[in-house]
Order: C-alpha cells, then sequence, then structure tokens
C-alpha cells in the first residue's frame, strides 16, 4: 500500500508507542516515519522534511529536550512544527520550556490526530505562503 500523504516523524523510544502513533496515523492517509530518538530523529528530517514531529520527551541517547535544542539552532529544521508527548506533564510549564504542544501519555488517539491534522495544516500553509 502507497501511502502519499503528508509525512509525520514519530520519535519515542518505547517501539510499541512508535507502532501504535503510527498505526494510527497511516490509516488517516499519513506517510510515517519513525525513529527512536532524537539524534535518529534530526537524521529522518535531514532526509525527508515532515510537515510535523511528535516527539517523546525522556529518551535515551539524545532526549526530547536536546533535540528540540538541536532543532531549533538549525535554521534548515527550526520552523517545522512539534508535538511532544511525555508522561511528565504540566501542560503550562512545559509549553513554557519547550515552546510547543505538549500531550500526556496515556495518549488520547483523538486528540493526538487532531494536533497532527491543525500542526499539518499550519505547516503546509506556512510552506506554501514561503514558497510563493
Amino acid at each position: 500500500m502507497t501511502h502519499t500523504g503528508p509525512s509525520i516523524l514519530v520519535v519515542d523510544d518505547d517501539p510499541a508507542i512508535r507502532e501504535l502513533i503510527g498505526r494510527l496515523l497511516t490509516a488517516h492517509g499519513y506517510q510515517v516515519v519513525r525513529a527512536a530518538n532524537g539524534e535518529e530523529a534530526l537524521d529522518r528530517m535531514r532526509e525527508r522534511r515532515p510537515c510535523v514531529v511528535v516527539l517523546d520527551l525522556q529518551m535515551p541517547v539524545v532526549d526530547g529536550w536536546e533535540f528540540r535544542r538541536r532543532q531549533l539552532a538549525d535554521p534548515e529544521l527550526a520552523d517545522v512544527p512539534v508535538i511532544c508527548i511525555t508522561g511528565y506533564y504540566d501542560p503550562t510549564d512545559l509549553f513554557r520550556q519547550t515552546g510547543v504542544q505538549c500531550l500526556s501519555k496515556p495518549i488520547a488517539l483523538s486528540g493526538l490526530l487532531q494536533a497532527v491534522q491543525r500542526a499539518c495544516l499550519n505547516s503546509m500553509a506556512t510552506a506554501d505562503r514561503s514558497s510563493g
């Protein structure tokens, strides 16, 4: 089955969570790329720019916090929207620290899907404005 929809990068060290989110997004027409940590995620983003990154904050190798620092420091990647997912949840504190929407684990899949759809629409609109 070939998917031609927007690309979503799912970054989580838990393979079961990557698979669950990937299946949900694939079922809604998105192409899903997966990474197990922030280092892999940055590599995947450089290979193919996603319309949004779904990012776990607590991971080995390069965690979500360091991923965000590196992403924001890279002019080619800085404007890719990110939705963080985490077991640590104080939405005001996390938004202040990361500058992105954060969803609590366990994830409400309908809420995640809505957040991804909004982020992709905004991302594609921004890309259209900058290329036109």
